[in-house]
């Protein structure tokens, strides 16, 4: 991963986790009007987003638990959950064991072309680069709701 990506994924993941532990755990279950999820699903489509795109796409390999992809997955909702679904504390231990996997990625690995390129991306640093973008993304949304549900309190 090229040094100045590798910062920038250090620096969102940074402020994706110091926001995650400013939340109070008793607004994530709740869906703020005019949302159609969570902040709980928010923190866990962040991590298997980046999970698709920086090892399962390329490598087709999964470090996270199968059933976070139906948990967490674009187009999914927690209206739909029927199982029961990670802590905020597990989805933070989660997201710093991904950010070590990541931190152990080498620039091969980031140069590897994906063999069947999606979403325009065609090497797993295209991938990467888009990760840093969504991920910034969805902590603004986090960030948005819990101002949303404080405010109401």
């Amino acid at each position: 991963m090229s040094d100045i990506l590798f910062k920038q994924f250090e620096q969102v993941r940074s402020w994706t986790i110091e926001v995650i532990k400013s939340i109070p755990e008793d607004i994530v279950h709740i869906t703020p009007r005019g949302f159609s999820n969570n902040i709980l699903w928010q923190i866990g489509h962040i991590l298997s987003s980046t999970e698709y795109f920086l090892f399962e796409l390329p490598e087709k390999n999964n470090h996270l638990p199968d059933n976070y992809v139906e948990l967490f997955g674009t187009g999914t909702s927690p209206e739909q959950w029927k199982q029961r679904v990670p802590t905020v504390a597990q989805l933070i231990t989660d997201l710093e064991r991904q950010s070590d996997h990541i931190k152990q990625m080498s620039n091969n690995q980031m140069n590897q072309t994906i063999a069947k390129p999606k979403h325009g991306f065609q090497t797993v640093e295209d991938c990467a680069s888009f990760s840093v973008l969504h991920e910034a993304l969805h902590i603004g949304k986090i960030e948005e709701m819990k101002r949303i549900l404080t405010c109401l309190e």
